[in-house]
């Protein structure tokens, strides 16, 4: 264990072994996980050189209190260490990964006449997991296969020679339309049933070979025992296992397993595909989206994907293929770049898809982006603005009959509800229902307070009503003496017409434009966000006046009631000694007299 505030000739403290280092700040949190060749000259490196380390990585040095070190074997033991403490504690200056998603399985079941189902929560005691595959619908071909070549039950019926002995069990329809041989009813033997289970594993491995030479075994005996039909239908299987493999060939069949990586990177993020190889056919392709933390090497974020998805994927194949050299090697593995032939088309292909998934991601975070704008540049043409309304705030009035007045505001950032800040206000200074003096008070209130913070102001107001609540929120403006710098504007509901200070022509914007979709759902965001105020506030004054009639109980101590019991019912419900608890004795027996002598 060291400190960075060790000087240069401390550190053959560290030895010249591989191993794992990790750094810790001074708040004990694990902030980096790093492998090494050689942990003393790794190590060492981060605080004896002056350059050629990237800011990223400097700014983590300055964080670095404590260091541990793990000592192994070889530079792949490191390499698998790190992903696995990577993988579990995640620090964040480690590549990100994003890749959450839940993947399918196929489960064979551990039970007499096992079964064959897809599946996403993996419980090992329950039997063997196939996968994951890296769509559902490539999973569902492979399972359509096995269905077609072979007859696994579907039933959940626990087919237990004791059960089956019973008779309790009859044939289903999948039986009567040849699904099913009729297990359940002892129509066919666990013996003959686990040999297509046996054949059904081979092709979920991937080993389609094995199949195929299964069903021209028995193709070659039934004809020999003159038995054509039975041939024919196992000729009609074997058609459909090649037909099956033919789809997915890439390459030779005689070419074994191997899996494929490539990675093409940008500045913030890289792309890593994964294709993995059967026989000459791909049977699973993936790729990965890492995030930089450190602007890591090529080299170093393929070999951190290349571990974790082989691992992910149960890969077991001895030869791997990459476009880019790696700079641990891989014990027990083949590695290759390769520069002609069939395998440098496989990692053409690879890299292919990389660069396709790659460019999608641009082009959906482009459009995102280009849609932002674009509503808020037609907003900004069709307002005749001077700035991008990039945040606009929206004032709405909630009362009834003038009682409990509130009113609201509610902010749009880039388009987008900026929900923290959020406001409710209570009118203070308004007696009855007006609501044109209850927006010149919460507007006056509301901008007065930025000011005094001088925190930004919107570049649009929008005020939910017509010409008059919109001039007295320009009068608030006034007073504060900030109209002009704030472009504000009514919208009526009934037409959804615009309003300008000082103009008593509405403008009115197609129904169908984008800008007055946007000013619709900000008005109808802010009148939500008043309502239910509105309600909330009402409610609670009408539990506190049942318990403000009573004497000697005021406003104070109805509050703290309702906060405590949460109901004027269950304060009536509660016992004296919990509301003495609450509210001392004295109140206490008021409340009782009047709940329960009254």
């Amino acid at each position: 264990m060291l400190s960075p505030s060790y000087k240069p000739e401390d550190y053959p403290l560290l030895p010249d072994l591989p191993g794992v280092y990790r750094y810790y700040n001074k708040e004990g949190e694990l902030i980096y996980v790093g492998k090494a060749k050689n942990l003393k000259k790794r190590v060492s490196s981060y605080f004896i050189k002056s350059s050629g380390i990237n800011h990223k990585t400097r700014r983590m040095v300055k964080e670095i209190k404590k260091i541990e070190i793990a000592i192994v074997n070889s530079e792949f033991d490191a390499l698998l260490l790190e992903n696995n403490l990577i993988k579990k504690s995640q620090p964040k200056y480690n590549v990100l990964l994003k890749d959450d998603k839940t993947y399918p399985y196929l489960l064979l079941t551990k039970e007499h006449f096992p079964r064959i189902f897809p599946t996403r929560r993996v419980i090992p005691s329950k039997g063997t997991y196939f996968g994951p595959f890296a769509s559902v619908r490539g999973m569902h071909n492979v399972l359509d296969l096995i269905r077609s070549l072979f007859n696994i039950r579907t039933c959940k019926l626990d087919l237990s020679p004791g059960k089956i002995a019973t008779s309790k069990y009859k044939v289903c329809l999948e039986y009567h339309i040849g699904n099913c041989l009729g297990p359940c009813e002892g129509l066919q033997k666990e013996h003959d049933y686990l040999q297509d289970i046996e054949q059904a594993k081979n092709i979920l491995k991937g080993n389609l070979a094995v199949a195929k030479s299964h069903f021209k075994e028995k193709m070659r005996e039934a004809a020999e025992k003159l038995a054509f039909e039975e041939a024919q239908h196992y000729k009609e299987k074997l058609d459909l296992l090649e037909m099956y493999q033919a789809k997915s060939l890439v390459i030779n069949p005689n070419v074994s397993s191997l899996d494929v990586f490539s990675i093409v990177s940008e500045e913030k993020f890289a792309f890593v595909n994964y294709l993995k190889i059967k026989n000459g056919a791909i049977i699973l392709t993936k790729t990965v989206e890492l995030k930089k933390k450190l602007d890591e090497p090529d080299a170093e974020l393929l070999e951190t994907a290349l571990i974790h998805l082989r691992d992910q994927f149960q890969s077991d194949a001895r030869e791997i293929l990459v476009n880019t050299p790696l700079e641990t090697a891989v014990e027990g593995l083949q590695i290759t770049l390769p520069k002609i032939g069939d395998k440098k088309k496989l990692v053409d292909l690879s890299l292919k898809n990389a660069l396709y998934y790659k460019k999608e991601k641009a082009l959906a975070s482009g459009e995102n982006r280009d849609k932002k704008n674009r509503v808020l540049k037609q907003l900004q043409k069709d307002l005749s603005l001077l700035q991008l309304p990039d945040h606009i705030e929206c004032f709405d009035n909630s009362n009834i009959q003038g009682a409990n007045p509130v009113a609201s505001m509610v902010c749009f950032m880039d388009g987008k509800p900026a929900k923290k800040e959020y406001r409710h206000y209570h009118i203070k200074t308004v007696t009855g229902p007006n609501d044109f003096a209850s927006m010149e008070e919460v507007v006056g209130r509301r901008y007065k307070k930025l000011l005094e913070e001088a925190k930004p102001l919107p570049k649009l107001v929008v005020i939910d009503g017509g010409k008059g609540q919109l001039s007295s929120a320009v009068q608030a403006l006034k007073n504060l003496g900030i109209y002009g710098q704030v472009p504000i504007i009514g919208i009526a509901k009934r037409l959804e017409e615009i309003y300008f200070p000082g103009d008593s022509y509405p403008l009115f914007i197609d129904k169908k434009s984008e800008s007055l979709r946007l000013l619709q759902k900000i008005r109808d965001e802010a009148h939500r966000f008043a309502i239910t105020f509105h309600r909330n506030v009402r409610s609670k004054n009408a539990f506190g006046t049942q318990l403000t009639s009573i004497p000697g109980i005021g406003e104070n101590t109805a509050q703290k009631l309702l906060k405590a019991f949460k109901s004027v019912k269950k304060i009536r419900e509660a016992k004296k000694e919990d509301l003495i608890t609450v509210v001392g004795p004295d109140k206490a027996e008021k409340l009782w007299h009047a709940f329960h002598h009254s």
